[in-house]
């Protein structure tokens, strides 16, 4: 028995099978991908390989890699990994060094490196700038990547995947495991993270870990449900469910909610005042380090948070979650899901609080794609040109690298497997000279020829901004926020304070706060009287529905009376669906359903395609643009996540031809309409700015001199005109609108969605009166031009008629 087995056995486990499995393959000197359920022990599968290995003799320095999504896991996996090396007595311990480690530490790390280090694809990135960096990290026997299933689909992974190719180029030994848990294309994912071609283990953990959903339900439901306007009117269901429980978190989806819920806890119940605390990623740190704290030590009542605390930490305390609002996915709701019971053999569970009554129909649907083990899977991100870029140079300051090697490098990844040599030379002259249209500017020719042949960096200043620049996170420029007098709160998006002036207040970090002044990219607070105020905007807040949970809403629609009886809270709308049948008919997966009507504005073209809000946002341009060629009209575009509505002051009879629907929603020239219809270069513009701050076009600044949102738009503007003007075929350009099309409008979801209604047969109803499934789009539609007070208002006039007419 190994010193590791004698250590499960003090603590009175038995390891599973799946964690003995991969302590073999770790020894076989395998490489693989582990898949099991959070809290079911795959940190001990992968990690129990290298304690076996190195239980008596403290490894090389830099020997081990713990690759992190998140700098907030760092500590506390850093903790878990060091428990069993203590209990075993070995003579080496575990450290980590992430964007959060002060610089003293990272220079004794230099100057005396540990066995293994936790860190983040970004942290990694720099390691690899140095130009001792080959001599380093050529000793690395292992890398373990946690929570792959949460890189995978980012640029974050493709970062990640170069680094891994660079240290296999100087260690081609190198043992490679990837930790995931909620992910359906398991094969494609292991392949991502290994050689191409190389093929690797996929060992399963133990059985689907026992989740419960369930539901806090109004106690009455309206027949015209309206997004958003439950809102907080379940707080003290809410409320009881925390009291309940020792320790909960409350799962918002936006930050903007997270304060709103917090603000609400803290006013109807402040007993609870130094129990309940926020954490989200706008907060500064120490405050999230006492959310944490207080979750891992059993002291916190309750936490509310965002998708800050979704993965990783082992929070073994907390016996209940609460899912504010729709999860959107699947995956989602089973990850948050996984923070409860998270040990082996405990149950998970999950409280559903919807913020409108079709959200009860999204919670019964989701729960029964868990117990189906329907599971959406993620995509890969491929031909990142701007993150190959960014590579090329960071291997240029790590010591240089010859061109032909780096290149047959970079195409063992699965993101550049079909790097072209074109696709190469063209990075290869842009970091070099600029490319075509920048090569009068010394500033982009970062990268050097040696007399050796390699390619270097020899510029001092070049290497200092790129190495303030790497990794591919972007966002809205942050504004800190921070007392008049001295103490950081945390920041919040440009955008959001520049829509404020002196005196206006808003809500953050839990405070009714009063802008004081905005000075050198920091807004100067003070504490505000009252409880009411602006809540922040942050970027990233429209999730769109997920095919899987999509899908799985289709089909409790089609099996309802059955269902109803199976899951007792789709009993409870009964009346809105018994008002949905009366007024046209429940959607089905099989049809499109399609309703339409006049009313005072016009006519109403209401179409339920249940493919998400942002494939539904571009379907909807999309058939308006369509239409509008047929015969000029002026068209207002409403979508969520089941439809969008048309709505037109024509009131002939042709929008009514179904023939013609057919052929507007028809998946022939699709891109070019798109392109048409929706000003993709526009859109690429914008998206261009984050591809233009990866790939090194543009510098944010340095720390305490970071430029504004202002001027790094302007920056990224000037250049994308110069390159469409001066060299149109620039990847780059291409590259950006490549993404807009998949980020801002699902393009691949749209194109697969008309190719599926094509399949569909078209249900067209004329109804008098609005139905429960298109009065969320009239209410949204009314909510974009009026105000708060005055689309509230007109929504309970119309809510009554409907309700009168009922």
């Amino acid at each position: 028995m190994t010193e590791l087995e004698q250590w499960f056995a003090q603590e009175g486990w038995t390891p599973f099978p799946f964690q003995r499995d991969t302590w073999r393959a770790w020894a076989a000197g395998e490489s693989g991908l582990v898949h099991a359920p959070t809290g079911t022990g795959k940190t001990l599968a992968a990690w129990g390989g290298i304690v076996t290995e190195a239980a008596h003799q403290a490894p090389p320095p830099l020997s081990y890699l713990w690759i992190t999504p998140l700098r907030a896991l760092a500590t506390d996996t850093t903790r878990n990994l060091n428990r069993p090396l203590e209990a075993i007595d070995a003579p080496w311990r575990v450290e980590q060094r992430t964007g959060d480690t002060s610089s003293s530490i990272r220079a004794r790390q230099r100057r005396k490196p540990p066995p293994a280090l936790v860190t983040t694809p970004e942290s990694l990135s720099l390691l690899l700038t140095y130009a001792d960096a080959r001599e380093r990290l050529a000793r690395v026997r292992g890398v373990i990547v946690d929570e792959w299933h949460e890189l995978l689909g980012s640029k974050r992974g493709v970062q990640l995947q170069l680094g891994l190719a660079r240290l296999r180029a100087w260690n081609p030994g190198l043992r490679t495991w990837g930790l995931s848990a909620t992910l359906g294309n398991l094969a494609e994912a292991r392949d991502a993270l290994l050689p191409a071609g190389a093929g690797g283990r996929l060992i399963r953990g133990v059985s689907p870990k026992r989740v419960d959903v369930d539901l806090v339900l109004p106690e009455d439901i309206e027949r015209f449900p309206w997004a958003g306007h439950l809102g907080v009117r379940l707080l003290p269901q809410v409320l009881t469910a925390i009291e309940a429980a020792r320790s909960t978190l409350l799962f918002t989806n936006t930050r903007s909610q997270a304060e709103l819920w917090f603000s609400a806890i803290q006013a109807c119940a402040p007993g609870w005042s130094t129990a309940v605390h926020l954490h989200h990623g706008s907060i500064d740190r120490e405050e999230r380090d006492r959310a944490e704290a207080a979750l891992a030590d059993g002291t916190a009542r309750c936490v509310v948070a965002t998708s800050s605390l979704d993965l990783g930490v082992d929070f073994s305390p907390v016996d209940q979650v609460i899912q504010v609002g729709s999860p959107k996915g699947v995956a989602r709701l089973l990850q948050r899901a996984g923070r409860s019971g998270h040990q082996p053999g405990a149950v998970s569970r999950i409280l559903c609080v919807p913020t409108h009554a079709l959200e009860i129909v999204e919670a019964v649907a989701a729960r029964r794609s868990i117990a189906a083990g329907r599971i959406e899977g993620r995509t890969v991100p491929k031909r990142c040109l701007d993150v190959l870029a960014q590579h090329v140079v960071t291997c240029a300051l790590g010591g240089g690298f010859h061109a032909e090697s780096l290149r047959d490098e970079a195409r063992t990844c699965d993101a550049f497997r079909d790097l072209t040599d074109a696709d190469w030379n063209w990075v290869l002259e842009y970091v070099t000279s600029g490319g075509t249209a920048l090569r009068g500017y010394p500033e982009f020719q970062r990268v050097t020829r040696a007399a050796d042949g390699r390619y270097v960096v020899a510029s001092r200043r070049i290497a200092t901004m790129h190495r303030m620049s790497v990794g591919t996170i972007t966002s809205d420029a942050a504004i800190a926020v921070q007392w008049v007098k001295g103490g950081r709160l945390g920041h919040v998006e440009e955008s959001f304070i520049a829509r404020l002036k002196p005196g206006d207040r808003f809500l953050f970090s839990g405070r009714t706060l009063e802008l004081v002044r905005v000075r050198d990219l920091v807004a100067q607070v003070r504490r505000a009287r009252g409880r009411t105020g602006t809540v922040p905007r942050w970027q990233g807040g429209r999730l769109p529905l997920s095919t899987e949970l999509a899908d799985a809403v289709l089909d409790t629609f089609v099996g309802w009376d059955d269902l109803a009886v199976a899951h007792p809270e789709l009993g409870t709308l009964a009346p809105l669906i018994d008002e949905q049948r009366s007024r046209s008919r429940l959607p089905a997966p099989t049809e499109l359903l399609v309703e339409h009507c006049f009313s005072r504005e016009g006519f109403h073209l209401f179409v339920y395609p249940f493919a998400g809000r942002l494939v539904h946002e571009g379907m909807a341009a999309l058939l308006a643009r369509r239409l509008n060629r047929q015969r000029p009209s002026t068209f207002s575009v409403t979508a969520n996540d089941y439809g969008f509505e048309l709505l037109t002051n024509r009131t002939d009879t042709w929008v009514r031809d179904e023939a013609l629907l057919r052929e507007a929603l028809a998946p022939e020239r699709l891109l070019a309409d798109v392109r048409d219809t929706l000003n993709a270069s526009e859109m690429a513009r914008r998206r261009f700015r984050e591809i233009a701050r990866i790939a090194g076009l543009v510098f944010q600044g340095y720390p305490g001199r970071g430029k504004s949102t202002r001027q790094v738009q302007a920056s990224s503007a000037l250049i994308f005109d110069v390159l469409q003007r001066f060299d149109p075929d620039n990847p780059f350009l291409g590259q950006a609108e490549s993404e807009v099309l998949e980020a801002e409008l699902e393009y691949a979801r749209l194109a697969a969605t008309l190719e599926q209604l094509r399949q569909r047969r078209l249900v067209v109803i004329d109804t008098q009166r609005l139905t429960p499934l298109s009065f969320p789009l009239w209410a949204d539609r009314v909510r974009q031009t009026l105000s708060t007070e005055d689309w509230q208002a007109r929504v309970r006039r119309a809510l009554d008629g409907l309700e009168g007419a009922a």
